[in-house]
């Protein structure tokens, strides 16, 4: 499968991407976090004195009627200690809606260390009219982030995600792999 990204969608096509860009969030490549391995998360301990401050934004496609923010701006994390933090998303309008997420990081270095233990992204979430739920993000910081000398003037980090709207007629096939054809009987 080719898995060409864009850094920026342009379009809501681009929401063709995401199977692609699902596979790109566990790389940690290109600002995207890793999933977070399980049994490195029991063995792991807080490493260092350095508090890393995780800020957190919300945004929306155009064409996306939910409201979505981040229920806090900041988190403080020692590399190696678990945190949670949770978004909030609300329809407001009189029909159900689904959306999808993406996100990034930035600075886009910091990416390989930023596991994601459990979140909501690249995974179509329903809200029913006037629907309001809380999204959590539960992720740590890695601590070889403490070893690696260019990580040594990264004091914040920054997680972003970004809210479309899924519809049928963006379900279309991944790329590479032909149409099927419909042939009338």
């Amino acid at each position: 499968m080719d898995c060409s990204v864009k850094k920026n969608f342009n379009s809501r096509k681009d929401i063709t991407l995401l199977p692609c860009l699902d596979n790109l969030a566990n790389s940690g490549v290109g600002g995207t976090a890793i999933a977070g391995k399980t049994e490195k998360v029991e063995m792991m301990k807080p490493v260092g004195d350095r508090p890393i401050v995780i800020r957190f934004s919300a945004e929306k496609y155009a064409s996306m009627q939910w409201n979505f923010k981040p229920q806090q701006t900041v988190v403080r994390v020692v590399p190696g200690e678990t945190a949670l933090a949770f978004y909030k998303a609300m329809n407001p309008t009189d029909k159900p809606i689904i959306g999808i997420s993406t996100y990034s990081i930035e600075p886009w270095e910091a990416g390989q260390y930023f596991n994601k233990i459990q979140c909501f992204c690249f995974e179509e979430q329903r809200l029913n009219p006037k629907e309001e739920v809380d999204m959590p993000v539960f992720f740590f910081i890695d601590p070889e982030f403490m070893e690696d000398p260019f990580m040594d003037k990264v004091d914040e980090i920054m997680l972003s995600y970004t809210f479309f709207e899924a519809k049928d007629s963006d379900k279309l096939p991944y790329p590479g792999f032909p149409t099927p054809k419909v042939e009338a009987m």
